[in-house]
């Protein structure tokens, strides 16, 4: 078979089951594991300030134990097969997933399903929890590249959702009951609030037949209306400063940006990469290479289903601070006036090309691909297809989109240490 027959093979389908659980798979020939994930609709960004942290909260108490299995019940089932499972809470989403040799699929669907529709939510597991996550919030308190990146959403966003903790606050962690843990899930953890993809050695046809013998075409419908967040807004830029002893200081810059179904995402994408992906970039050459001002910097983009940001982060001592920041400026000047050369351009696509191919040989990429067709209004497209939009991009599309977010006086400025960079 040619590649581009291969390539043209329908290995995507979507099923929408009966109670209303939307299932996405992508067969994957020559893999011998499956990963196998659930997507909540309920995360930082639904929050009332006052419950900030409960999405978290949550997401660490249903591996506490359910109606069938101990938490230590759950933590063997999968990881005595040589598998894994986690979950992460993120802005937007709660996730749940499993990586399993594809003969073990049953066995992670029924362990997921277990603890998305049967928790116990004990208030004795809930005290012992909270502190877990209390110290969590400890670790990053004392994780100063970690907390930065939470103090400038805190400026970026303002009051909105956006610049909430994801974990909360010490204040909200400790009031939140289990009252409020129920409340969630029972509005939440329901079927038409879940997106299930997999990825791997598996056809859809078997996967929806494992989802109806581990309970998931069984489970009730529950609230249909997705839980709703405030319309994006973020603050106008600031510059703003933390006051922190340390041997180093910490600066991000950054602003509102594209949203993941923007057709301008994969400009920004090249542009960011070019700036501070890599030890190629520009800033890297330049503040690290070529100054010596840093050890660390580099760009970060994400992406919303309403809005997105993206930004630059540089850790560099107090006494060289002042010189990266106005590198960096001085960077995001020059392509928010120039934009990029032709032969940089061609560059950046055979590096983005590159590592987009080398993602989706993973099957945890591939799941995140197939989710992201529901989450985030996106058709699914093949490597090729995606690929040929990254060459589609033009000079032009790189100079609207440097103009409209890279310029440095768009830029909201964080910066944590001893003493102010401005």
């Amino acid at each position: 078979m040619s590649r581009e027959a291969a390539n043209s093979a329908p290995e995507f389908e979507r099923s929408v089951l009966p109670n209303g659980l939307t299932v996405l798979s992508e067969h994957m020939p020559g893999v011998r594991s499956v990963s196998f994930g659930a997507w909540v609709r309920a995360a930082s960004v639904h929050e009332p300030s006052e419950r900030m942290g409960v999405s978290h909260l949550l997401e660490h108490m249903v591996f506490k134990g359910t109606e069938r299995r101990s938490a230590k019940q759950i933590a063997l089932e999968l990881e005595a097969l040589g598998g894994s499972l986690d979950a992460y809470t993120s802005r937007e989403h709660t996730v749940f997933q499993a990586r399993v040799l594809d003969e073990h699929l049953p066995q992670a669907a029924d362990v997921i399903a277990d603890i998305l529709f049967r928790p116990v939510l004990r208030s004795r597991d809930l005290a012992l929890e909270r502190k877990v996550v209390l110290e969590e919030i400890a670790m990053v308190e004392d994780t100063p590249d970690d907390l930065v990146f939470e103090l400038h959403n805190e400026v970026l966003w303002g009051s909105h959702p956006y610049g909430h903790s994801i974990l909360g606050t010490r204040e909200t962690v400790r009031h939140l009951g289990v009252r409020a843990l129920k409340d969630l899930h029972g509005r939440a953890y329901h079927p038409p609030q879940l997106v299930l993809a997999a990825a791997g050695n598996v056809r859809h046809a078997a996967l929806l037949e494992v989802l109806e013998g581990t309970g998931w075409s069984e489970a009730p419908r529950g609230q249909v209306e997705l839980l709703t967040a405030p319309e994006p807004s973020a603050d106008a830029p600031k510059v703003r400063h933390v006051d922190r002893e340390g041997t180093q200081t910490h600066v991000v810059l950054g602003t509102s940006a594209l949203r993941y179904a923007d057709p301008r995402r994969y400009a920004l994408v090249m542009l960011s990469m070019l700036l501070g992906g890599g030890m190629s970039s520009r800033l890297f050459q330049r503040v690290r290479e070529e100054l010596g001002l840093a050890y660390s910097v580099y760009t970060f983009q994400q992406f919303y289903v309403d809005t997105g940001m993206h930004g630059v982060y540089v850790a560099t001592s107090p006494d060289t601070a002042r010189a990266a920041y106005d590198v960096i400026r001085e960077e995001l000047e020059q392509v928010a006036s120039a934009g990029l050369p032709d032969d940089e351009i061609a560059m950046g696509k055979s590096q983005l090309k590159g590592q987009m191919t080398l993602s989706l040989e993973s099957v945890g990429a591939r799941m995140y691909r197939a989710a992201a067709v529901e989450l985030y209004g996106e058709p699914y497209r093949t490597l090729d297809e995606t690929l040929a939009l990254v060459d589609a991009v033009t000079s032009d599309d790189i100079r609207k989109v440097a103009r409209e977010f890279f310029a440095p006086d768009k830029q909201t400025v964080l910066s944590l240490g001893p003493a102010p960079i401005v």
